[in-house]
């Protein structure tokens, strides 16, 4: 029995706790965050028991931590659980830039301890059919990628709107686009970026178009426009769609050059961070330290690319 406990208790901690009960094997025991008044809600929901401290939580028996936060205490959260002997599943981005994000990874390497920054898509199952449909019917080596979201829908009170709590449509949302267009086109070369600002000082678009190893990817992220949010995926013998929402993906079309056109679907449970979970659990019950698919180079090119995309049009928080 793995016994977590959970830093944060906002809206994503709510669905990750939905997703803990559908894996075996797991146990939620404590909880704490930074606002007093979301714990109470959270235990009366929930169940676990309320830390009036983050080293209460990060003293006790527990073996596993899931950070909720928001991202600018994702590191320092990360490290502490890390340096307490628990292993960590932390929210992305797991660190304001890649200085931050290698010091995580220092302090897992040397306390041999799973550190796993959370990344859903890959683990859905229409994800995974995708991926192994493709072995056999290829559309070839992928060259191009088209993605992103905007979501216009938010209270203007939101922490996305932060400037200090590391807010922003690129480090919000772009995360995973970067994933999308890494996980397919290989480690990146270059970020050319366009945005505009809110008065609150963080991006409210950007659009930025990307080089990788093996093509090009062009992205976009927002809080003012209402984005379509599917994907495109382009090979040399036909393409992949990825339907809306693409990072919770239920449908994928496959159009090839020959005329066929082949449609795949897969519905998802209890909210999809189950099937991340569950791959996160069997590592640590298998001794394992890094994921093979959110490997610590993929998060440090997603860092990477995200940090690169706003350093374009401007955009550094307090201590970079």
């Amino acid at each position: 029995m793995l016994r977590w406990g959970i830093i944060g208790c906002g809206r994503i901690a709510h669905r990750f706790v939905q997703g803990l009960r559908e894996v075996p094997g797991t146990e939620l025991v404590l909880l704490w965050s930074r606002r007093a008044e979301s714990i109470n809600i959270f235990v009366e929901k929930y169940g676990g028991t309320a830390c009036k401290t983050v080293e209460e939580l990060l003293s006790s028996d527990i073996d596993v931590v899931y950070i909720a936060t928001l991202p600018d205490s994702h590191a320092a959260y990360s490290i502490s659980a890390l340096n307490a002997g628990k292993h960590v599943l932390c929210e992305k981005p797991a660190a304001i830039n890649l200085a931050g994000l290698e010091e995580i990874l220092a302090v897992a390497k040397e306390k041999n301890l799973l550190f796993m920054e959370g990344m859903k898509p890959p683990f859905f199952p229409l994800y995974k059919k995708l991926k192994e449909y493709l072995i056999t019917d290829p559309i070839g080596p992928v060259g191009y990628v088209r993605a992103g979201s905007s979501v216009a829908d938010l209270s203007r009170d939101h922490p996305n709107f932060s400037y200090e709590l590391i807010g922003g449509s690129i480090m919000q949302i772009g995360a995973y686009e970067a994933f999308l267009a890494i996980d397919w086109l290989g480690d990146i070369i270059k970020v050319q970026t366009m945005g505009r600002f809110a008065d609150t000082g963080i991006d409210m678009f950007a659009i930025f178009q990307s080089e990788h190893q093996n093509g090009y990817a062009q992205l976009y992220s927002g809080f003012d426009l209402h984005g379509k949010g599917d994907a495109l995926i382009c090979g040399t013998k036909g393409n992949i769609t990825i339907h809306k929402n693409w990072w919770n993906p239920v449908k994928a079309t496959i159009d090839y050059m020959d005329g066929r056109v082949v449609e795949l679907s897969e519905p998802f449970a209890a909210g999809g961070l189950n099937y991340e979970i569950e791959h996160f659990c069997t590592l640590i019950n298998n001794g394992v330290t890094e994921s093979p698919f959110i490997t610590h180079q993929l998060s440090k090119q997603m860092i990477s690319m995200l940090v690169e995309a706003r350093t374009n049009i401007g955009l550094k928080f307090k201590g970079e």
